[in-house]
């Protein structure tokens, strides 16, 4: 009888101990994801305004018409274009 009760003590504090580790590393895990929402966020608050931005830009056409300017425009809008679908899967 006190054997049994002696494996059961040790199996309560091995598992007490792995359960407080576990949630450790668990809370470190979730610090980190929130953090990085955090950044994700930020960054889609940029592609948000830069999205808008270029639309007010060449509201008129102005850019897309000029050939050396235009050309780095299209770009521009390229690079727009891919953000924004990154933002969208998101």
């Amino acid at each position: 009888m006190i054997v049994i009760i002696a494996i059961l003590s040790v199996l309560v504090v091995v598992l007490g101990f792995t359960t407080f580790n576990l949630l450790k590393k668990n809370e470190r895990a979730e610090d980190v994801i929130v953090s990085y929402e955090k950044h994700i966020n930020e960054i889609d608050e940029v592609i948000q305004f830069i999205n808008k931005r270029m639309k007010e830009i060449d509201a008129k056409g102005a850019f897309s018409s000029d050939d050396e300017v235009g050309f780095f425009f299209e770009r521009l809008k390229l690079l727009d274009e891919l953000l924004n679908e990154y933002r969208l899967k998101r």
